[in-house]
């Protein structure tokens, strides 16, 4: 079975976005394929069959034209403080784990690793593998199940990845490749340089320089794309569309599933707002979802911005609570068995919240029926979205907005569980009055470029002959 593995010289070099484009690549030549990572960091995730994997991989499988399943993210690192991960194993939250020390997990890790990949090799024809970080991290070779650990499972040949676009490119890309023992050397077959903008004759003679120093060629040059998909960590910040509602997303330091905002923010003038001035100006304020509500919360109120969304609120500017958004508009959360932690709400909608130890992973539909301004753009809308919750939420009947406690709300003020009404395109046409660019089409776009500025015959040659050896 052939696999290959795109691994970069740094964070953010572009590892996520290329496994996504050549997913679509291959699907495009006909070959079954399926994307993996062994352990990702993100507190952008999304709900499968069997749990929650990375958004990042959740968008490759959409790619590859098959089911997202928990096997291509076996382990999800879901950062709840500076020193602190929540772990997901195989889509479930393992409190083991978690507990853990972090060099005391990644051997015990490792079974699940290798136990997903060899399944996906036995039921794909090509896997492609995203590393993390980077290769060079010699503090980390030893408890590595990401990298070059996973290239060694897989027999992978290894596609190297350098941001461009920040300068200091080649040194990046020699440096990594310097940096590694020769059995992880070799396994280094090509370099991709990513986000070029300028004149591709200004590149000459560095490529050839490197493939001299190091015999590993520079198999593509990718342009810079504006592909709006969302960042693999945090906010993805695309260029304002200039036209649409003003928008405010709060962003706390953990907020969560900021990745489905990524269509909203072309059909609307999104802001990312860390400070109180910035909601001047806000006809919608929306509160995101939280991997720690409590340490949110106090955040908010350090940040002044817990006065001003109250006071937002009282003027009638809407507010949107989605998830861990929705349990701060409450009185309370409680947190008996600590969770996550006790706190005290904003007090916009009389709700508490009560954690319980078990988390709700589930995609779910929601049905709004008619409702009063703001909220009517809503009205009548059927969207399917995902729910990921440790919380519980209490209210009165009177302001239940759709059954089993997945909304609430009251006047200008509205509380969801649901995820993904910003995906909805029924529901964004009806709030700003336009459609935003599919995911079949901007994943067709890398594709394309895929296509265009990689060496294609490379790629055939390891994605179609299992018995390669590498280097050869």
């Amino acid at each position: 079975m052939p696999a290959l593995m795109v691994q970069g010289v740094s964070s953010d070099a572009g590892k996520s976005l290329l496994v996504t484009a050549l997913c679509r690549w291959a699907h495009q030549q006909g070959m079954s394929v399926a994307p993996f990572k062994a352990q990702n960091m993100s507190n952008n995730a999304r709900v499968v069959d069997g749990g929650e994997i990375g958004t990042a991989q959740w968008l490759q499988a959409v790619a590859a034209g098959v089911l997202p399943d928990v096997r291509m993210n076996p382990i999800l690192l879901k950062p709840e403080s500076d020193t602190r991960s929540q772990v997901v194993v195989n889509g479930v939250v393992n409190e083991a784990f978690t507990s853990a020390p972090w060099r005391d997990r990644s051997s015990r890790l490792w079974p699940h690793v290798t136990e997903a990949f060899r399944s996906l090799s036995d039921e794909f024809d090509v896997v492609i593998i995203e590393g993390g970080g980077s290769p060079a991290e010699t503090n980390l070779w030893s408890s590595d199940i990401v990298n070059m650990a996973v290239a060694d499972l897989a027999d992978a040949p290894v596609a190297l990845v350098a941001d461009i676009d920040r300068g200091g490119a080649f040194a990046h890309l020699f440096g990594t490749w310097a940096l590694l023992p020769p059995e992880w050397r070799r396994r280094i077959e090509g370099f991709v340089l990513n986000k070029f903008r300028g004149d591709l004759e200004l590149l000459a003679p560095a490529p050839d320089d490197l493939e001299t120093a190091t015999g590993v060629p520079t198999i593509g040059v990718l342009p810079w794309i504006d592909h709006g998909l969302p960042d693999e960590e945090g906010p993805t910040v695309l260029a304002r569309s200039g036209h649409g509602p003003r928008v405010s997303v709060v962003c706390g330091p953990y907020a969560s599933n900021l990745d489905e905002f990524v269509q909203l923010q072309q059909v609307a003038r999104v802001n990312w707002v860390r400070t109180a001035a910035q909601l001047a100006d806000a006809e919608l304020i929306v509160l995101p979802g939280s991997k720690h509500v409590a340490n949110d919360l106090a955040w908010l109120r350090d940040a002044g911005l817990a006065d001003a969304v109250s006071q937002a609120a009282r003027i009638g500017t809407a507010v949107l609570g989605i998830c861990g958004g929705l349990q701060m508009l409450g009185q309370r959360i409680e947190d008996p068995d600590r969770v996550e932690g006790a706190a005290e709400g904003l007090g916009l909608l009389p709700m508490v919240t009560h954690y319980e130890t078990s988390k709700r992973t589930t995609e779910n539909t929601v049905c709004f029926g008619p409702l009063a301004p703001p909220w009517s753009w809503l009205g009548d809308c059927r969207i399917s979205g995902y729910e990921i919750r440790h919380g519980v939420t209490q209210a009165p009947q009177d302001i239940q907005v759709v059954p089993d406690g997945r909304a609430f709300g009251r006047g200008n003020v509205l509380g969801v569980y649901l995820h993904g009404v910003f995906e909805d395109p029924v529901a964004l046409a009806a709030f700003a009055g336009a459609v935003p660019t599919t995911l079949d089409t901007t994943c067709d776009q890398l594709a394309g470029a895929v296509e265009s500025h990689l060496d294609t015959a490379w790629l055939l040659k390891r994605l179609e002959q299992a018995d390669t050896p590498i280097g050869g």
